[in-house]
């Protein structure tokens, strides 16, 4: 399937057009942080995706890269996907520091702005153990 149309080469805007809308971003941190791989784990997410809107952002996540389908179902997350783990944690930590009802756990929050590299290693190892685990 074509790329979507690009409007400009400026490296926000392409992020911005890969996953700038929310339920995207929500889907990338079901995969990568909480380990939900089926379409019925992330319905189940608590922001409570509808389901045109689900299909469709793991239908973009496939056709950008980020994600691919196995033939049990189960989507899995691309190299390029974890690449994006440090943007998540960075996300995550500024959450943490402007918004005094976050649900980060306080643990992950002190492990992120003091051991931030390891962190991101292990949510990069148990991602790539996933995959390879899951028949």
């Amino acid at each position: 399937m074509p790329r979507r149309r690009r409007r400009s080469d400026c490296p926000i805007n392409f992020a911005v057009e890969t996953f700038g809308d929310r339920w995207t971003l929500l889907v990338l941190r079901d995969l990568l942080l909480k380990g939900r791989s089926s379409y019925s784990e992330f319905l189940r997410a608590e922001e409570h995706i509808a389901t045109n809107i689900l299909a469709d952002r793991l239908q973009r996540l496939q056709e950008d890269g980020l994600a691919t389908r196995g033939a049990d179902g189960r989507y899995r997350p691309t190299a390029k996907a974890l690449d994006l783990l440090p943007v998540l944690v960075e996300m995550i930590l500024w959450s943490a520091t402007h918004d005094q009802g976050t649900a980060a756990p306080a643990e992950f929050v002190e492990r992120a702005r003091h051991d931030r590299d390891s962190l991101v290693a292990e949510l990069r190892s148990s991602c790539t153990t996933v995959q390879t685990q899951t028949p």
